[in-house]
């Protein structure tokens, strides 16, 4: 018994340290992005979009993602996920997100930045505001081992209102894990942080294993048609 229990524990520590090094490949690969001063006004959102799905294949041989890679800028940043808004082109002073699913060796990444183009007060705010509550967000649910998925949904949309802004997803996040990782076909509820769904967030996967999340902070301001967004893993902290 005590074998299986470290053999457990043991494939569950590869786990975490496989999505942990997942994570921190596509952290270097946003960093590279920045390095090599793909974030320009300019070029269409979809031509940054190709640049940097080349750049990730040169730096990793990267070819597979789990989920479709997007880049919003301007007013499409208001935009949730599942829409495909049209082909926007980097301003002058524009805000943009980059929200990536990158597979290494089988284990998902799912990461998301906001970059400012400029200096626009509410931009820097809006990019500065996101990272910020993600922080909060991680506190709360690390403070609350019973934590459910409708109540972390809850206290993501309450920190919106905190910083002034109007939550933008009808999630605030997603399980992770091997690709593919577990679903529950045409299931689009139970395991995301969705404001109906009564999962907890602790409770083990079908394969008794501790499920792992990331969580999404998505602000948005319709007025002045931007929005920001910040995303990685909640359920396992950065060697960082």
């Amino acid at each position: 018994m005590a074998d299986e229990t470290h053999t457990v524990d043991a494939l569950e520590d590869q786990r975490v340290t496989e999505l942990r090094m997942a994570q921190d490949k596509a952290e270097q690969l946003f960093q590279e992005v920045e390095a090599r001063k793909l974030i320009r006004a300019g070029v269409p959102e979809s031509q940054l979009n190709q640049e940097i799905y080349l750049l990730a294949k040169e730096m990793y041989g990267i070819s597979t993602y789990w989920h479709k890679r997007i880049v919003r800028a301007g007013s499409n940043t208001l935009l949730p996920y599942a829409d495909n808004p049209p082909d926007h082109t980097i301003g002058e002073d524009d805000i943009l997100f980059l929200d990536l699913g990158p597979v290494f060796e089988e284990y998902e990444a799912d990461f998301g930045r906001t970059f400012v183009i400029g200096t626009d007060p509410a931009k820097l705010k809006m990019r500065n505001d996101v990272e910020n509550a993600f922080v909060e967000g991680k506190r709360y649910f690390k403070a609350n081992p019973e934590i459910r998925a409708n109540e972390l949904y809850a206290y993501a949309v309450s920190l919106a209102e905190k910083y002034g802004w109007e939550f933008g997803g009808p999630i605030a996040g997603h399980l992770i894990g091997q690709f593919p990782h577990e679903r529950i076909a045409e299931d689009k509820i139970t395991l995301y942080v969705h404001p109906r769904s009564k999962l907890r967030m602790r409770s083990t996967d079908d394969k008794g294993r501790p499920r792992h999340w990331i969580l999404e902070i998505h602000f948005i301001d319709r007025k002045r048609q931007i929005g920001g967004f910040f995303e990685e893993l909640l359920t396992i902290d950065s060697q960082r």
